[in-house]
């Protein structure tokens, strides 16, 4: 049996250098197709046109570029596109392009379903069938900054990965996404622009901080109380809000950057003024901002979007602390492309 080839975007550029030495040509030809892979986002040999046939050819033999396809777009009345991007070995996963008067974002997924369990996110009802590879990642923005470029005339701003799965827990490839969208070689975008959000790992939070990341970090709080927390994301009953917030102290104390809280507010669950006591106690530990996002129902009851009252008590109590907060409004509800709604319904 055959084995099977390998993604040649798997290879670093160092490795692609030394497999053309080994074959007898030049070092540099390794610098001509890495260039192709990323800057120029090639998805086929055959379209490295300053290769030689026989080079080409040689690619061919030894390598695959599993590249996504974009099997369908959907445009939504306020302008959001979704895209259902096909995976080489068949799979979906979503990602979806959010423009506003001054930025176009592209909100991009992380694995195909998620490793976690947030009751209230249709994302976390499929089981996680595998990681994406960074160059999966990669090619959603690329794919995106396209369509930037065709309806709105600009390039891409800003990227964050809020989409399918818990980009944490495929860090190693997150990290080499990023480390190649943010490369001169690759999309020379400033990770200033790019936001991880994560649902809270604070072992993983420690790690990015250590490993002195320069991208922004979102967590996904919703209730700064341990009980409720747990019931709306039962994972968290291992990640008590307490080793959270110490990660998150770690975080800033090394990277000096802010921290945004996303966090929504449903009826009857934590639209109470407990719940908006403990949310201002747990902003005051470490700077940061809040995002109070609007909650878009994903079938049955338990979770219903709070009143505007409710939300309004929230704004006027984080406000009073000197915490900044805004209200996010959700778009591309009517394509199911807004928060937590990203399913695989295609």
């Amino acid at each position: 049996m055959t084995e099977p080839k390998k993604d040649i975007r798997a290879c670093s550029k160092e490795q692609l250098r030394e497999f053309f030495v080994a074959q007898g040509d030049q070092a540099f030809r390794g610098n001509q197709v890495y260039e192709w892979l990323w800057s120029k986002g090639a998805h086929h040999f055959a379209d490295m046109t300053n290769l030689s046939k026989p080079t080409r050819e040689l690619l061919e033999t030894h390598f695959v570029i599993n590249h996504i396809a974009v099997d369908q777009m959907q445009r939504s009345s306020d302008g959001t596109v979704k895209n259902a991007v096909r995976l080489h070995d068949g799979l979906v996963v979503e990602s979806v392009l959010i423009p506003t008067a001054t930025r176009t974002t592209a909100c991009v997924s992380s694995q195909v379903g998620c490793s976690l369990d947030c009751n209230f996110c249709a994302t976390a009802r499929l089981k996680r069938m595998r990681n994406l590879e960074p160059g999966e990642i990669y090619d959603q923005v690329v794919a995106i900054d396209r369509e930037s470029r065709l309806y709105y005339n600009r390039p891409l701003s800003n990227i964050v990965f809020m989409g399918m799965g818990e980009p944490l827990m495929n860090y190693p490839n997150v990290i080499k996404a990023i480390e190649l969208i943010t490369a001169e070689e690759g999309l020379g975008m400033s990770p200033k622009r790019i936001t991880v959000s994560t649902s809270g790992i604070p072992k993983l939070i420690k790690k990015m901080a250590d490993d002195e990341v320069k991208f922004k970090l979102a967590v996904s709080l919703h209730s700064a109380i341990d009980e409720v927390r747990a019931r709306i994301m039962p994972f968290s009953v291992n990640f008590p809000l307490q080793d959270l917030r110490e990660s998150l102290a770690y975080w800033y104390q090394k990277t000096k950057s802010k921290i945004t809280y996303e966090y929504v507010v449903w009826q009857g669950i934590n639209d109470n003024p407990t719940a908006i006591a403990a949310l201002v106690r747990f902003c005051k530990y470490v700077p940061c901002k809040v995002n109070l996002i609007e909650y878009n129902p994903i079938d049955d009851g338990e979770f219903q979007q709070a009143s505007p009252e409710a939300i309004n008590q929230y704004i006027q109590a984080l406000e009073k602390a000197d915490i900044v907060v805004k209200v996010r409004r959700s778009r591309g509800k009517d394509i199911d492309a807004a928060c937590g709604q990203l399913a695989n319904k295609s």
